[in-house]
């Protein structure tokens, strides 16, 4: 609320940026935006944040509030709007659970306010697809037709609105046909079927200033309603109603569909069976330095282990509670191999070709030692034929009881940027998620352009199904104190948080149920 007004010739254009602090730790690490909310200083956002809350930890919170420049950066000195600092247990433990907090940080000046407002998330998972169209809205463009849109609003338990939903903008017409849309139910009533749900009509206007057109209310139970019939709703606009005598309505709302479906989550896939297979794939080119050496990546002390060692013991460890085997393929690439010295991209590290598979992150471990005195560290830094490989294997089993992690470790620069794009764009079909962890001082553009979730990854005009790449530093997760189990437990938080996502958007997308776990 009351935000400085930065801009010459408008309203600032703000965004909230959270960040979060570790426990145990002082830094401050980006968590998640909201949407940009042109020319405003009391914006309202729709985007939340859903966070894990512990009663037993101090959980440090950050808003920056501020505007997104044009190349993705955010808040800079002079745009910075200000910024409040709180801890969760303060926003829950606040009457109704909703705190105002002052917006500091710009000396001299009132910053205006954040207002957070925390509510707990019903387990409800059902998510709902609906339609809506309007007709004879009232006009409010000058030269034109009005451009409606539809504003969804939650009811709170303290009897307020909270945004949940926005539709897009049809332009220039009275009678405007909006496209089905998707929300979870938990999004529209926190699984109340019979809290309120409030719907505004508002005419856009380029300069963020709408022109309201009027309100009706719901709830979800009575738009389930339309599953067997249309339901048309009066919109009606206050006060025009109580300044005209004859005034009817300001048009009306259809709402021309309404579909139920419910939301499986990572867990209900794993208890229904399925397996996650995980293959590890250990950079064995030159670049990282000669074993022997203190100097090199792959260098084991006898009191700690190697940055290749650290990043496969804290993600296989994690990944083996959901394997039941418990036998894991493991390759080297980028050396020149016994007998014959020729460069292989896929040798199997426990020197057996017609079985790669080691038993258990140890035997991976103890099979990644022996290969380090067996081979030549040699070059180049080819990922292609590893991808390849797993992705081979994924493909033939599809029907969701398998879905396969390839962990690559890596320390540098990759040279077959073209044939990697080429084998993710097709392994995003497949049952399959690839994590990549770059050890060592060098710097990682490429992989960055990987990881696609800024950009998807594309091939010769392909683009990937999914983004199934999750890249990292190891050095952004190493203690200073040298405390390895914390640095263990830091990258693997990290790296693995999207895997189940991943998984789920693979079985949504090629529509396989869980199967249903045994009693």
């Amino acid at each position: 609320r009351n935000l400085l007004d930065m801009d010459t010739f408008s309203k600032s254009d703000p965004v909230v940026v959270l960040f979060v602090q570790g426990s145990g730790s002082s830094e401050w690490k980006e968590f998640g935006r909201t949407e940009v909310i042109d020319n405003t200083l009391n914006p309202d956002f729709v985007r939340k944040f859903v966070l894990d809350y512990y009663f037993e930890e101090k959980q440090n919170l950050r808003f920056d509030v501020g505007p997104l420049r044009s190349h993705g950066a955010v808040l800079g000195v002079q745009d910075f709007l200000g910024q409040a600092f709180v801890a969760l247990g303060e926003v829950i433990g606040s009457q109704r659970g909703r705190l105002e907090r002052a917006l500091t940080g710009v000396p001299g000046k009132r910053c205006g306010t954040i207002l957070l407002l925390a509510e707990e998330l019903s387990n409800c998972r059902d998510i709902v697809t609906m339609q809506l169209c309007a007709n004879k809205l009232d006009k409010k463009d000058f030269f034109g037709k009005s451009d409606p849109f539809l504003v969804f609003y939650r009811s709170n338990e303290d009897g307020t609105f909270t945004i949940c939903h926005k539709t897009e903008v049809v332009k220039n017409t009275l009678n405007p046909v909006w496209q089905p849309f998707t929300i979870p139910v938990r999004a529209l009533c926190n699984g109340d079927y019979d809290r309120t749900v409030k719907i505004d009509v508002y005419d856009w206007d380029r300069d963020g200033s709408h022109d309201f057109i009027g309100e009706f209310a719901t709830s979800y139970r009575e738009l389930s309603r339309a599953q067997s019939q249309f339901t048309v709703y009066e919109v009606l606009n206050p006060r025009k109603k109580c300044k005209k005598k004859k005034y009817v309505n300001s048009g009306t709302v259809t709402l021309l569909s309404f579909s139920v479906e419910s939301e499986f989550t990572f867990v209900d896939y794993i208890r229904g069976g399925t397996q996650l297979n995980f293959t590890v794939a250990i950079d064995f080119t030159a670049s990282n330095g000669m074993p022997s050496q203190p100097t090199s990546l792959h260098y084991a002390s006898p009191y700690q282990l190697s940055a290749y060692a650290l990043a496969l013991k804290a993600v296989g460890e994690i990944i083996q509670d959901y394997d039941s085997d418990k036998l894991f393929p493991a390759y080297g690439f980028g050396a020149k191999v016994p007998p014959d010295g020729k460069i292989s991209h896929q040798f199997p590290l426990n020197n057996n070709v017609d079985n790669p598979s080691c038993a258990g992150i140890e035997g991976v471990l103890e099979s990644y030692l022996q290969s380090l005195r067996t081979v030549q560290l040699y070059g180049p830094t080819n990922f292609a034929p590893v991808i390849n490989q797993v992705a081979g294997t994924a493909a033939q089993v599809t029907d969701g009881s398998q879905y396969h992690v390839l962990l690559i470790i890596t320390d540098g620069v990759i040279s077959d940027m073209l044939q990697t794009k080429e084998a993710i764009v097709t392994a995003s079909a497949l049952p399959m998620s690839i994590i990549i962890v770059g050890v060592g001082p060098a710097e990682f553009e490429a992989m960055e352009e990987l990881d696609g979730d800024d950009v998807r990854v594309s091939s010769r005009g392909r683009y990937a199904e999914r983004d199934i790449v999750q890249f990292v530093p190891f050095r952004d997760y190493v203690d200073d104190s040298g405390n390895q189990v914390l640095s263990m437990a830091r990258l693997a938080k990290d790296v693995l948080a999207e895997i189940p996502e991943q998984l789920l958007s693979y079985m949504k997308t090629r529509d396989i149920k869980p199967r249903r776990a045994d009693p």
